[in-house]
């Protein structure tokens, strides 16, 4: 499966990206992953440093209507799951993209 990267991200330089646009770019990867994954991530490509609070309002901001035209995300399904992780009290989150009505 090839992502392709949205219109609006295109050519934007690092020093420009938005917490959603960070976290938006490491969800698509297609895995789940933990908030300090998410940071980290974002760390480690921008050198920005966001807390957790920040990247679940970034989360929680992805399945809005302006993100999900921004970022081309199915308009009324879920576009971010959310499951417990093994052996664990913490949640893992993974952007689901799709193509026409399914899920990919």
């Amino acid at each position: 499966m090839k992502m392709t990267v949205p219109e609006a991200l295109r050519g934007k330089p690092k020093s420009k990206l938005s917490v959603t646009d960070c976290v938006y770019l490491c969800l698509r990867k297609g895995r789940y992953m933990m908030f300090h994954e998410i940071k980290e991530m974002i760390n480690q490509n921008t050198g920005k440093y966001y807390g957790e609070a920040t990247i679940s309002a970034a989360i929680r901001d992805l399945r809005n209507e302006g993100p999900r035209a921004k970022y081309g995300l199915h308009p009324y399904e879920e576009v971010v799951i959310k499951r417990r992780r093994k052996n664990s009290k913490g949640y893992e989150y993974k952007l689901v993209e799709y193509q026409g009505s399914t899920r990919i």
